[in-house]
């Protein structure tokens, strides 16, 4: 019968278990409000203006880096031509503006809101050449 010993001289411990895996937190998706205009118009009605508080309301609670405002029109304009894409892209900035102003009114302060105006670019309904499209003459609220 035979009897044996082990001894082991500077026997490391055993590793640490793993560090839990760490998952950051998954974006928050964007939330777009529209607000839509009448034909050559960049005012307000009391539906947009009630979607613009909303707007306000929701960047207050919900974590917002930024917001866009983004004007657009549809691609029928007052002029002919290149002429009317020029009026269209400003009016794109009006109503943008407008939107603006009325996100400030509701307490947004102006330094978190950025405004860009796209004109005719980027209809939300695609349409044949001077068409008056109510869905396209609208300005986008982005919360990000």
């Amino acid at each position: 019968f035979i009897v044996g010993v082990r001894y082991a001289f500077n026997n490391a411990p055993p590793p640490p278990p793993p560090a839990p895996a760490v998952v950051p937190p998954a974006p928050t998706a964007a939330r777009t409000y529209l607000v839509f205009f009448d034909w050559d118009g960049a005012a307000l009605t009391g539906r947009s203006r009630e979607i613009v508080a909303e707007a306000a309301q929701a960047s207050t609670h919900v974590q917002t880096t930024r917001i866009e405002v983004n004007g657009y029109t549809d691609n029928s304009a007052a002029q002919p031509g290149p002429r009317g894409q020029q009026y269209n892209l400003g009016l794109s900035l009006r109503r943008a503006d407008s939107v603006k102003a009325e996100l400030i009114r509701d307490g947004v302060p102006a330094s978190a809101i950025g405004v860009q105006g796209y004109g005719e670019a980027r209809p939300l309904v695609p349409t044949g050449p001077d068409t008056r499209e109510p869905q396209n003459r609208r300005v986008e609220i982005i919360l990000h």
